[in-house]
C-alpha cells in the first residue's frame, strides 16, 4: 500500500480559523463579482463583457464598412482570448447591444431575428451576424492603443486586452446599465445624446454648475421606447443622489375606430409607446386577465396591430364607457404605468459607488482629458519623430554631390553612415533614413514634396504642443470634439417629461380644491365621483349599481371628501395603507369603479380589505381596536397612522392561519360586544383592551371552542340594542342592559339556542333611522326593519324573517339608513 503523506508534519498545512477563512474567500469573490462581471465602469461606461465584445470585434476587422460576420464567431473569439465564461452569456450581452428596444445608442448592428419587444428570444448565433455600429467604431474605438489607454493581460497571460476603452462620450448615460452584484445593484437610465453633449459642455464652461443646474440641459433619462415621465421629482432625486424612482407611462390616444364592415365606429384606447423594459405580450396578457375577473369593465376588444411601422395596441371600448375612468384603471392596475428604481452605481478607480449626475459627468471628463492628453503627446511624439527623418533626408538633398561622393567612397555601410553623421552633422537615425532612401528621392518633385510635408510636420508639431501645453485651447477643441459627435449621431428626445407629478388622468370637476363624493361598494369597488354632479346627486338616491352579470352591487359608503383627504385601508395580512382622494379611481356616475385592493400595492393583491375609513387628519386622541379571526384583540393610538409611506404600515403580527378581521375606531369611550358563531356574547369596556406596539399581536378577546369563530365586533352604547342574524335567516335583538359586563378572555353568555345546521353570521348595532340589510349566497339582498324584531331576553325564542326573505343562506348583514331605501 502507498505510503500516506505526513503533510502536518511536513508544515504544510497551515490552521486557519472557519470564520476568517469564510470572510476572506466571500470577500475577494464578492469583490470578482463587481468588478469583473456585474458593475460597468464609470470612464467607458462598459461592463467586462461588453468591453471585451467590442474589442474582439474591432480585432476581427468588423467595422461599419465592413460585411457582416456569423455572432458565433465573435463569441468563439471573445470566449478563447478574454472571457471565461458561458457562449449563451456572452451572446446575451452582444443581443442586447444589438436590440433598439433595449439601447438607445446601439453598439452593435446586427441581420437576422435579435429578439423583440414582445421577449421573443433571438435566433441562436450561428444564424445571426453583426458588426460594429458607427457610432461604436467612432466613440468607443477610434483611438483604441496603448498609447491611449492601459493594457492588461488576459485570463491566460497569452493576450493583451484594454482595461477601458477611450471612450468619447459617457456612454454610461447614454445606454444606462443594469447589474446585480454581491450586495448591491445598478440601474442607470439611458439618456439623449445631445442632452449629455450639451451638459458636459456647459460644465466645462462652468465647473460650479449643481445637479439642478445640470438639468436644464438634461431634463431626465430618454429611453429608447419612448414613454413619458410624470413629474421631475424622481429625476431630480436620482440625479442629486443617486437613486430615486422615476414614474413611467404609456403614450395613450383616444380614436374612432372601424371594428369592422358594416359595424359602428367604437371609441378605443391606442397605446402606440411603451414604459422602458414593460413587454408588450405580458402587458395584453394581464390586460386580458383584468377583463376576465372583472377587474376592467367597459373594454369590448383587445388586440395588438404592431408591425414594421411601430406600436399599436388598439383597446377597444363598449358604446358606454368612460375612455378616461378605463384609461385610468389601466394606468393603475397594469404596467402601462410603471417606476424605473434609479440606482447609479459605477466603479470608480476599482470601487463601487453611488454617484450623483455632476459625478458621473465629472468623472469623465477626467478620463477623457487624461485620454486626449495620452493621444496628443502620443501624436506629438510620432510627428517629432518623423520631422526629425524629414529634415536629415533635406540636408542630404541640398549637398546631394557630397552625398553622393561619401556613398562613393565608402568601403560598406557602416562606414558611410558614421561618415554622413561626421560630415553632415546628423543623428544616427536620420543617417540609416538617408541609406535607405530610394533613388527617385533624389528628383525635384520628390524634394518638393518632402519640403511640404516638413512644413506640415512643424504645423501639426506646434498645434500639438499647444493643445498640450494651453488649457483653454485644449478645452476649446475638447468642446468642438464633443459637437461634432452631436452632428453625426445626436437624435430628437423619444421620452416626453411632465412638468406634473403622477395624477389619475381624469380631472376633478371644478379644480383640485373642490370636494367630492367618495363610494364604496360590497363587492369592494371604489370611484369618486364630483360633488356636484347629476350623477352623485342620482347615485344618493339608490343604494346599488347596475353589473354586468344582472346582479347589484350595493354601494355601502358614501362620503363626502376634499381631494386631499386620506382614505386610510386595513387588509387581512394586518397591514394599513393611505390613500388620498384625488388618488382614487374618477367616475361620471356609470361604471361603478375599480376595486379598491388594485389601488394598493401587488404585494397585497391576494389579501382581503378588512375596513376602511375616510379622514380629513387623524385625532391623536382617537384611538383602533385591533380583533383577528383567531381572537387576538389590541388597541393603537391614531397617531401611529400620521406618516405612512406608500408601502403601509404593519399594524399588527399575527400567527399562521391567522388573518385581521375587523378594526373599529374610537372616538369616545363606551364597551365592546363581540359574538361568535355558536351565539356567544362577549361585553367588555374598551378600556381594558391593551394599547400595544405596532409589532404585538395583542392579547385573547375571549376564549374560542373548537369549530367557533368570531362573526363579529361593534361599539355599543347603555341604551342601544344588540342583533344577532343567523345562516338560516333568524334575528335575535336584545337590551344591552341584559348582558352582563365581562373582562377580555372571558368566556361570554349563551344568547341562542340554535338549530341543527345553523349559525351566527352577523353582528349589528342598528341606529334608530337604519334598517337591517342582508346579502344571501346568491348575491341576493333583502331588508328587514328592527323596529319589527321585539327585544327578547336571554332564553326567549329568535324571530324569523318579516320581510324580503332570500331562500338562501344568508352571508352578511349591515345597518342602511332608510332614508337610502
Amino acid at each position: 500500500m502507498a505510503k500516506q503523506l505526513n503533510l502536518l508534519s511536513a508544515g504544510n498545512v497551515i490552521p486557519t480559523a472557519l470564520h476568517t477563512e469564510m470572510e476572506q474567500s466571500y470577500l475577494e469573490y464578492a469583490m470578482s463579482v463587481i468588478v469583473g462581471r456585474a458593475l460597468p465602469d464609470v470612464r467607458d461606461g462598459l461592463k467586462p463583457v461588453h468591453r471585451r465584445i467590442l474589442y474582439a470585434m474591432h480585432e476581427l476587422g468588423l467595422t461599419p464598412d465592413r460585411p457582416f460576420r456569423k455572432c458565433a464567431r465573435v463569441v468563439g473569439d471573445v470566449l478563447g482570448k478574454y472571457h471565461p465564461h458561458g457562449d449563451q452569456a456572452v451572446y446575451d450581452a452582444l443581443v442586447r447591444m444589438v436590440q433598439e428596444f433595449s439601447s438607445r445608442y446601439p453598439l452593435l448592428d446586427g441581420h437576422g431575428n435579435f429578439g423583440s419587444v414582445d421577449d421573443d428570444p433571438p435566433a441562436a448565433m450561428r444564424y445571426t451576424e453583426t458588426r460594429l455600429s458607427p457610432l461604436a467604431n467612432a466613440v468607443l474605438l477610434r483611438s483604441i492603443g496603448e498609447a491611449t489607454v492601459e493594457f492588461t493581460e488576459n485570463f491566460d497571460n497569452s493576450q493583451q486586452e484594454p482595461a477601458v476603452l477611450p471612450a468619447e462620450l459617457p456612454t454610461l448615460l447614454l445606454n444606462g446599465c443594469s447589474g446585480i452584484a454581491v450586495g448591491m445593484a445598478t440601474n442607470i437610465p439611458p439618456h439623449n445624446l445631445g442632452e449629455v453633449v450639451d451638459a458636459l459642455i456647459a460644465l466645462i464652461d462652468r465647473p460650479t454648475l449643481s445637479e439642478l443646474d445640470l438639468m436644464n440641459h438634461i431634463p431626465g433619462p430618454d429611453f429608447p421606447t419612448g414613454g413619458e415621465i410624470l413629474g421631475t421629482k424622481g429625476i431630480e432625486e436620482a440625479y442629486l443622489t443617486g437613486r430615486g424612482s422615476i414614474p413611467l407611462r404609456a403614450v395613450t390616444e383616444i380614436e374612432e375606430v372601424q371594428p369592422g364592415k358594416g359595424r359602428h365606429r367604437r371609441t378605443a384606447i391606442v397605446v402606440t409607446e411603451l414604459p422602458f423594459q414593460v413587454n408588450k405580450a405580458s402587458l395584453l396578457e394581464k390586460i386580458a386577465a383584468l377583463i376576465n375577473q372583472g377587474k376592467i369593465e367597459g373594454i369590448s376588444d383587445l388586440r395588438d396591430e404592431s408591425d414594421r411601422d411601430g406600436m399599436r395596441i388598439v383597446i377597444e371600448l363598449r358604446r358606454d364607457a368612460q375612455p378616461e375612468v378605463i384609461l385610468d384603471q389601466l394606468f393603475r392596475q397594469t404596467p402601462l404605468q410603471s417606476n424605473f428604481g434609479v440606482i447609479m452605481l459605477a466603479l470608480v478607480e476599482g470601487q463601487p459607488l453611488q454617484l450623483p449626475l455632476k459625478r458621473v459627468l465629472e468623472e469623465f471628463l477626467q478620463f477623457r482629458e487624461a485620454t486626449l492628453q495620452r493621444e496628443y503627446r502620443h501624436q506629438l511624439a510620432q510627428a517629432q519623430a518623423r520631422a526629425h527623418v524629414v529634415e536629415g533626408l533635406l540636408i542630404a538633398l541640398d549637398d546631394l554631390d557630397q552625398l553622393i561622393d561619401i556613398l562613393r567612397h565608402a568601403p560598406d555601410g557602416g562606414t558611410a553612415k558614421e561618415t554622413l553623421q561626421h560630415d553632415l552633422d546628423l543623428s544616427d537615425r536620420q543617417a540609416e533614413a538617408i541609406l535607405s532612401m530610394p533613388m527617385r528621392r533624389l528628383t525635384g518633385l520628390e524634394r518638393q514634396n518632402l519640403q511640404q510635408e516638413f512644413a506640415t510636420l512643424r504645423a501639426e508639431i506646434e498645434q500639438l504642443d499647444t493643445l498640450i501645453q494651453d488649457r483653454p485651447t485644449f478645452l476649446k477643441q475638447l468642446k468642438k470634439d464633443l459637437r461634432d459627435l452631436k452632428k453625426r449621431f445626436g437624435n430628437p428626445r423619444r421620452t416626453k417629461i411632465q412638468g406634473e407629478s403622477a395624477q389619475p388622468v381624469i380631472p376633478v370637476e371644478g379644480g383640485q380644491s373642490e370636494p367630492m363624493t367618495v363610494q364604496i361598494t360590497q363587492k369592494g369597488y371604489v370611484r369618486t365621483l364630483a360633488a356636484n354632479s347629476r350623477s352623485r346627486r342620482k347615485a344618493s338616491l339608490t343604494p346599488t349599481l347596475k353589473l354586468t352579470d344582472n346582479q347589484r352591487d350595493l354601494v355601502l359608503f358614501e362620503q363626502l371628501a376634499e381631494p386631499e383627504d386620506q382614505l386610510l385601508v386595513f387588509t387581512s395580512n394586518g397591514k394599513a395603507f393611505n390613500r388620498t382622494v384625488q388618488d382614487l379611481p374618477r367616475s361620471t356616475g356609470r361604471d361603478r369603479g375599480a376595486p379598491l385592493i388594485t389601488a394598493l400595492p401587488d404585494s397585497v393583491q391576494s389579501e382581503q380589505i378588512c375596513t376602511y375609513f375616510l379622514q380629513s387628519d387623524l385625532q391623536d386622541e382617537s384611538e383602533y381596536i385591533f380583533l383577528t379571526r383567531r381572537g387576538k384583540i389590541k388597541a393603537l393610538p391614531a397617531s401611529e397612522f400620521s406618516d405612512m409611506t406608500n408601502r403601509g404600515l404593519t399594524c399588527i403580527k399575527l400567527q399562521p392561519e391567522d388573518a385581521l378581521g375587523w378594526v373599529i375606531q374610537m372616538d369616545a369611550p363606551s364597551d365592546l360586544v363581540i359574538a361568535t358563531s355558536t351565539a356567544r356574547v362577549l361585553r367588555f369596556p374598551q378600556e381594558e383592551v391593551p394599547v400595544l406596539g405596532r409589532t404585538a399581536q395583542g392579547n385573547k378577546a375571549l376564549r374560542l371552542l373548537k369549530k367557533e369563530n368570531i362573526v363579529g365586533i361593534a361599539p355599543v352604547q347603555p341604551d342601544q340594542t344588540v342583533l344577532l342574524v343567523s345562516r338560516k335567516g333568524y334575528v335575535k335583538r336584545f337590551p344591552l342592559n341584559i348582558l352582563r359586563q365581562g373582562h377580555p378572555g372571558d368566556l361570554g353568555t349563551q344568547f341562542i339556542q340554535r338549530q341543527r345546521g345553523d349559525e351566527i353570521v352577523a353582528l349589528t348595532i342598528p341606529e334608530q333611522n337604519q334598517y337591517l340589510v342582508v346579502t344571501s349566497e346568491a348575491n341576493q339582498w333583502a331588508v328587514l326593519d328592527p323596529d319589527r324584531v321585539k327585544p327578547s331576553g336571554k332564553t326567549d325564542p329568535t324571530s324569523p324573517w318579516v320581510k324580503g326573505t332570500t331562500g338562501q343562506g344568508i352571508t352578511q348583514a349591515f345597518a342602511w339608513p332608510k332614508e337610502a331605501l
